[in-house]
């Protein structure tokens, strides 16, 4: 497994595919399978049934799971999007952008 440098509350921009250009926090990363969810990005009609939770069933929208190689991190410094990198700091591991060099 890959060490992933986006991580849960991250505002990220979607660099690829048919959402290409969408911002959004992230909302959960699933590391296992490299991908994260995305709030208001990549969102998809979901049929439910009637049932107790939801007594009018019909068409959910939701978001679903997103690549973690088609988005990047937003710099909260110059606003464009940058990569990430590690460093040690003390006795500590902290992320930077490499765009402006600003721990994250």
């Amino acid at each position: 497994m890959i060490k992933l440098k986006i991580k849960t509350g991250d505002i990220v921009r979607v660099i690829a595919g048919d959402h290409k250009g969408a911002e959004g926090k992230v909302v959960r990363v699933y590391r296992e399978k490299n991908k994260a969810i995305v709030e208001g990005v990549n969102m998809v009609s979901k049929h439910t049934k009637p049932s107790a939770k939801n007594p009018q069933g019909g068409i959910v929208k939701k978001e679903a799971s997103i690549q973690i190689s088609n988005i990047s991190l937003i710099d909260p410094k110059t606003k464009e999007t940058t990569r990430v990198g590690i460093r040690v700091e003390g006795d500590k591991k902290v992320r930077f952008s490499k765009k402006s060099n600003q721990v994250l």
